[in-house]
């Protein structure tokens, strides 16, 4: 069967404008030297121009038909075609020791959150990760503290990587277009973690409780979890409601939470079944 149709139960749109893509290449900057990691490839608009440098390439692709005529499309031995599960997949397989690996990706709007946070758990093996996602969900990504967009996906992004909103993508640069616009941006993992995976399970657990009840202020939300004067002995004001505390601010409260509540460590990071807030 030809998949040259998109497939709904894929979420597949596929990149067709030819001003959009060179765009796309000369922000990733690919070269002879870098070994990439695509995410649905799709028709190739992607994988061939970065192929193009000389570059090595690890393409990951659902539909199996694609998957199958993607080596066709592209006729290189530099690429391998995993007909896989992004969410399933087991990134730091394909990553030499000491290598770093690029990603570059068109991710399925209805799952772009839950892949976010299965790379970011490889995050020591990426050097950057260039990713097309639905406009409101890069901004909730990128947001400030005290906007209204900013929430659980915006902290534990920043406590984990740098984020830079590139350029804004038009629904009618893909076939089919999509209902809403899409945006284009850079992950980078921060070079020296900020915080240890304990007290990054901490935040994410603290972060989870007090957005979901985001109207809430910290002494409330974080009832049954942390007391007010354990907030207050972190240095934050309890007052605050969650949308009001930088990325820092939790740092700083997960930090003093893991170290006289260690037990809330043991929770296991949350990310996998996050959905964002």
């Amino acid at each position: 069967m030809s998949s040259g149709r998109p497939r709904k139960r894929f979420g597949q749109h596929f990149l067709n404008d030819g001003n959009i893509i060179r765009k796309i290449i000369a922000h990733v900057a690919p070269a002879a030297s870098d070994h990439f990691v695509e995410i649905g490839p799709g028709q190739g608009a992607i994988t061939r121009p970065l192929l193009a440098s000389g570059a090595r390439l690890d393409a990951i692709e659902i539909d199996r038909d694609l998957a199958r005529e993607l080596p066709g499309r592209v006729a290189t031995e530099r690429c391998t075609v995993h007909c896989a599960d992004a969410l399933n997949f087991d990134f730091g397989s394909l990553a030499t020791p000491g290598e770093k690996l690029r990603l570059v990706g068109n991710l399925p709007y209805n799952v772009s959150t839950p892949l976010l946070f299965h790379f970011l758990h490889y995050a020591p093996v990426w050097r950057d990760l260039h990713v097309m996602l639905q406009k409101e969900v890069g901004e909730r990504m990128a947001a400030a503290a005290g906007n209204k967009t900013y929430g659980r996906l915006t902290v534990a992004l920043a406590l984990r990587c740098r984020i830079d909103q590139l350029f804004g993508i038009s629904p009618g640069s893909f076939n089919p277009p999509p209902q809403v616009d899409s945006v284009f941006l850079r992950l980078v993992p921060h070079p020296v973690p900020l915080a240890s995976a304990d007290i990054l399970s901490v935040a994410d657990r603290l972060v989870a409780a007090a957005f979901g009840m985001r109207r809430k202020r910290l002494r409330n939300g974080l009832r049954g979890l942390v007391a007010e004067a354990e907030i207050s002995a972190a240095g934050i004001d309890p007052g605050l409601r969650p949308e009001q505390l930088p990325p820092a601010g939790w740092l700083q409260l997960s930090s003093h939470v893991a170290r006289v509540k260690p037990e809330l460590a043991k929770h296991g990071n949350a990310l996998p079944e996050w959905l964002p807030s």
